[in-house]
């Protein structure tokens, strides 16, 4: 049986898509005319009639594939193996960019057409199609007569198209599979052709040991990553030693270099190098440290809580709240007040910002149906992030997750009875929330949601969940789950709500959900009781020592920020805060640097710092009689009236982290609170302080009491 490239096309868009489509969303996804469609239709129904299953077609609704399972199955699996005699042109630039990249030397375009089985005119057209997309990668495509053709560029380029390559056309489960050594034993013939032309550009066994030395090394990250950055790590690493083999090494500014070695992440990114250099016996530069050290500092954290642990947070945050102001007038929808979403934003936009600016990338499954379902929302914040972010390049993929977000927070949520799901989700907390926000507007007994990465997953007890839904295959488990796709479509709410149906007839009577049952005894050990304990110890100390030491200084006759803040930390050095006040002065003066500390659209300068010389968390602020010109953290100079001062010491818990982050966040938070801080009043400050203190600390304590 013959099947085109186009025909093949359709049949898989079909068959991944359970729900009806339309003509023109097989057009739009497919870059051909309708007409085009209609045409291809015929003879696709002929093909699934092979199989005894059928094109049903809806007047005004669209076309969907229907039948038996098993044969859907083996349809599928007949498209899996099927021999490429034909590719279309999407394709074929694809296999032309990989061999492109493969070489270190000139590819005669003769031989590239013999490979492919076309003219040579084809492939000078593909690869005029091709110079457009290596230009989004800094790369030339050099092409003469009698030399032959080959991509020119810095080899961190090189490597940033690789990865692209083939997170865009290897979905995550598909990479993880072929790391373990259980799915390795599958013969290649049922590796799509795409993709066996893609991980060639990594060898397999390479990508399973690499991904064994990363995993066993980021178990110690003071944050989780997401599947998909855990994925990007693997992928650049095993690239980066195939890459190294074949001698072609990275280069990096020094000076970008230096600033790395002083962070967390470049400890953890040399544990990694040292078992590359054993196992694969190859000297690796300190620039390639540095480059592992940025995926990462750019890895997608998974919890709200996990943005607080880096000093930059305030400016991500008044970047956040610009956003959410933007996206609410254009959308007309005040989200202003929507703490969760705020948490979220921020939780995404710190990673995705060093991301942008580093020109990183990243990749998002979800982007083609994003777009399509969510067209007027996704140019909404496509425009407000161009206004936010106007020094940098947002790529779709991050415009994507974002409006996942915005997406949840705008349908809502209700009230919800006792019954605990959990949710393993690979793509980041923004494809997490949008599903528990569909799974809650469908189903209100679904009050208790978690999300998890596989990897958290695996270290799970499951038995205290009722229902455990997958946005991806679990390799190696073997109970009960739902695969859904994040934006839940009929099929997948009518298998929902049938489990739900019978569970609740099952636990009926005189039978109770897990939740419902309160005893006297203590459930936990009492390590995990002393752990919660401490915890909130440290949520509470934390909040004392900065409520206690707040103080409120009027500042005159000093004419630099240096004797302002040498001042202030004297006051802080005789309250015993501080043991140097020259060192900490430095300190404060070296994070200066890196990047504007004054908050736009105030008359107010957030000075902070980390130190081995502080003792003690504080917080306080001077009026200055006398404005200083200092630059914003949108690079624009603005005129500070009010000098506030955050330190750390430099080990200090990650809940008193969150206090510190959760004060510095306070001051946008909102009109209301920026007015307050600009009073000048030292007890409408401090009973500011307080209030939303006291608020913090008893939300905390509900999650710590409630786990």
């Amino acid at each position: 049986m013959y099947i085109s490239a186009r025909e093949r096309q359709i049949l898989e868009i079909l068959l991944k898509n359970t729900d009806e489509m339309t003509v023109k969303d097989l057009s739009n996804q497919m870059g051909v005319s309708g007409r085009t469609i209609h045409r291809d239709l015929k003879n696709v129904a002929d093909i699934l009639g092979e199989y005894d299953l059928i094109l049903h077609k809806k007047s005004g609704v669209g076309v969907q594939i229907t039948g038996d399972d098993h044969r859907l199955r083996e349809l599928e699996q007949y498209l899996f193996n099927l021999s490429h005699t034909e590719y279309t042109p999407e394709e074929r630039q694809t296999i032309i960019l990989c061999e492109l990249l493969e070489n270190n030397e000139p590819v005669k375009i003769i031989g590239l057409a013999n490979d492919l089985n076309v003219t040579i005119a084809t492939v000078s057209a593909d690869l005029t199609k091709l110079e457009e997309r290596l230009t989004s990668f800094n790369l030339a495509l050099i092409r003469r007569r009698g030399y032959g053709v080959e991509i020119e560029g810095d080899e961190g380029a090189k490597r940033r198209a690789i990865s692209n390559l083939i997170s865009e056309y290897i979905d995550e489960a598909e990479i993880l599979s072929l790391t373990r050594e259980n799915i390795q034993k599958r013969s290649t013939e049922q590796i799509h052709t795409i993709s066996k032309k893609l991980m060639g550009l990594v060898e397999q066994k390479k990508l399973a040991i690499v991904e064994k030395i990363v995993n066993s090394i980021v178990q110690d990250l003071p944050f989780s990553m997401a599947d998909s950055a855990y994925i990007a790590l693997v992928v650049h690493v095993a690239l980066a030693v195939e890459r190294i083999q074949k001698g072609e090494g990275i280069t990096i500014n020094p000076a970008y270099l230096e600033n790395q070695k002083v962070t967390k992440e470049y400890q953890f990114a040399e544990k990694i190098v040292a078992q590359l250099e054993l196992i694969f016996s190859i000297n690796i530069p300190e620039a390639e440290v540095a480059y592992i050290t940025m995926h990462l500092k750019g890895a997608k954290l998974r919890h709200n809580n996990e943005f607080i642990n880096e000093e930059t947070s305030l400016a991500v945050a008044v970047n956040t709240k610009k956003l959410i102001e933007d996206v609410s007038e254009l959308a007309g929808i005040d989200l202003s007040e929507n703490r969760s979403l705020f948490e979220g934003l921020v939780t995404h936009l710190k990673p995705a910002m060093y991301r942008m600016k580093q020109k990183m990338g990243i990749s998002n499954p979800l982007l083609d149906k994003i777009k399509r379902d969510y067209a007027d929302l996704f140019a909404i914040v496509k425009q407000a992030t161009a206004k936010v972010f106007p020094h940098f390049t947002v790529p779709d993929e991050e415009t994507g997750y974002l409006v996942l977000h915005f997406g949840a927070a705008m349908m809502g949520r209700r009230e919800l009875v006792n019954f605990r799901t959990l949710v393993v989700c690979s793509s980041g907390i923004g494809t997490s929330k949008m599903l528990a926000t569909r799974l809650q507007k469908e189903f209100p007994e679904l009050r208790h949601i978690q999300h998890v990465s596989v990897m958290e997953f695996k270290k799970m007890n499951i038995d205290e969940y009722q229902l455990v839904l997958s946005t991806i295959p679990i390799a190696d488990y073997e109970a009960d789950y739902i695969m859904v796709n994040p934006f839940l479509n009929k099929e997948e709410i009518e298998k929902i709500r049938s489990f739900i149906n019978k569970y609740k007839i099952v636990n009926s009577s005189e039978k109770k959900l897990p939740l419902s049952i309160h005893t006297n005894v203590s459930k936990k050990d009492p390590s995990e009781l002393m752990e919660e304990m401490n915890h909130i110890r440290d949520y509470a100390g934390t909040i004392a020592t900065i409520l206690k030491g707040f103080v409120l200084n009027p500042i005159c006759g000093y004419n630099s920020i240096k004797e302002i803040i040498t001042e202030a930390c004297l006051m802080l050095y005789q309250g015993k805060k501080i043991e140097d006040v020259e060192a900490v002065v430095q300190n404060i003066l070296d994070r200066e640097r890196l990047g504007g500390v004054g908050i736009p659209e105030t008359g107010m300068a957030l000075y902070h710092t980390r130190s081995t010389h502080v003792m003690v968390p504080s917080f306080s602020m001077a009026v200055l009689q006398t404005p200083l010109k200092v630059i914003g953290m949108d690079d624009q100079e603005m005129k500070m009236n009010y000098l506030l001062l955050l330190l750390s010491p430099r080990n200090i818990s990650e809940q008193s982290l969150e206090v510190l982050s959760f004060v510095s966040s306070l001051l946008i938070e909102s009109e209301e609170n920026i007015a307050v801080f600009q009073s000048g009043d030292y007890i409408k400050i401090v009973g500011l302080l307080s209030a939303r203190l006291d608020q913090f600390f008893t939300e905390k304590l509900k999650e710590l009491r409630s786990v």
